[in-house]
């Protein structure tokens, strides 16, 4: 094993206390942070500077930042880095996750002829937070989904499954308007409108063999049910949100409804990728005859948000016959982090 040697008053070695001191980095920054990499730079004091040849850097996720920071002998560092010009680019070193808060810090180091490294005193630790997933992620991600989204069905209508209590308290306090709330955690780790984007959760699924929403419903046994025509239109934009499971068969995409030029438009068109709405894999909305015509994937589970109110007034509220399926539910709920069907390379 390659021995690390610490310079300095708390060497047991006395041979090497004897040596000049390596400059300890400080005033560290992080910068060009994306959801798998990001840039590090620091100050060093150009004494001894010209004996650096590698860096050491030890990242930790934050909920394990009292963790041994390895400044002991013969315990080796996560990366061991050739000593290059800053800031310095780390990339593929660590499986970093999106949207996840680390710690790290930096040793100077020199490799002596037998091996072993000298190194200096470790930095002060710095707090940051890998990014979302961009664009370009997502649309791997988008790739992925429509492989297996499977044929188009016909379909008229959007629902929205609640409790009673819900409606009552829209028509009572709200106007009748329902409002849009911040989206939650469920789904990729990365997606960038987990607890970002204000929007109202709406499907459109239908049953192969009658053509119409299924009675079942994970979310409450009362459904507000409105045109397909009333929220998308060609007034509406279309964007791919993710696509995602939760240890079961089946997959789950979500994707985003914005009325032209509306706030969550604005949002959608900097972080989502758009889609064509008469021409996806998802989620169609083509003109036959002068009269507007609705698709969505078969094999997938559709979850439609919508980014503006929607008033009561424009559709039905109406207690459903089946069950109520809590399994079904996907509030909050995780990605299994192992389904080669949904996962892309750069995280969760």
């Amino acid at each position: 094993m390659t021995a690390i040697r610490i310079i300095g008053n708390k060497s047991q070695d006395s041979g090497i206390a004897e040596m000049e001191e390596l400059p300890v980095p400080h005033n560290i920054k992080i910068s060009n942070i994306t959801c798998d990499s990001f840039k590090i730079s620091w100050e060093m004091d150009s004494k001894s500077k010209d004996r650096i040849t590698h860096y050491f850097i030890d990242l930790n996720k934050k909920e394990n930042k009292n963790s041994n920071k390895f400044k002991h002998k013969d315990v080796p560092t996560k990366l061991v880095a050739k000593a290059v010009p800053l800031p310095m680019t780390v990339r593929g070193h660590w499986f970093l996750s999106p949207r996840t808060e680390y710690t790290v810090a930096v040793q100077t180091a020199s490799k002596q002829v037998d091996g072993d490294y000298v190194v200096s005193e470790w930095s002060e630790i710095i707090e940051f937070c890998t990014a979302d997933y961009s664009k370009v992620h997502l649309t791997q991600l988008l790739e992925k989904a429509e492989v297996i989204a499977g044929r188009m069905l016909k379909f008229s209508v959007f629902y929205r499954n609640q409790h009673k209590e819900y409606f009552d308290y829209i028509r009572e306090y709200h106007g009748n308007a329902m409002q849009p709330s911040v989206k939650d955690n469920s789904g990729s780790h990365g997606s960038p409108i987990s607890g970002k984007l204000e929007g109202i959760f709406f499907s459109c699924s239908t049953e192969f063999n009658t053509g119409k929403p299924p009675q079942d419903s994970p979310y409450g046994r009362y459904r507000f049910e409105i045109a397909a025509e009333k929220l998308f239109n060609p007034n509406t934009n279309l964007y791919f949100g993710d696509f995602y499971c939760m240890y079961t068969a089946y997959h789950y995409v979500i994707l985003v409804l914005a009325p032209v030029g509306s706030p969550g438009d604005e949002f959608c068109k900097q972080r989502l990728p758009q889609l064509n709405s008469k021409d996806n894999k998802f989620l169609t909305c083509t003109e036959e005859d002068g009269v507007l015509v609705y698709h969505h994937a078969q094999d997938v589970i559709l979850e439609v948000i919508y980014t503006d109110p929607v008033d009561l007034s424009l559709g039905t509220v109406a207690e459903i016959t089946g069950h109520q399926l809590m399994s079904l539910s996907t509030a909050n709920a995780k990605k299994d982090p192992s389904c080669k069907t949904c996962n892309i390379s750069v995280g969760r």
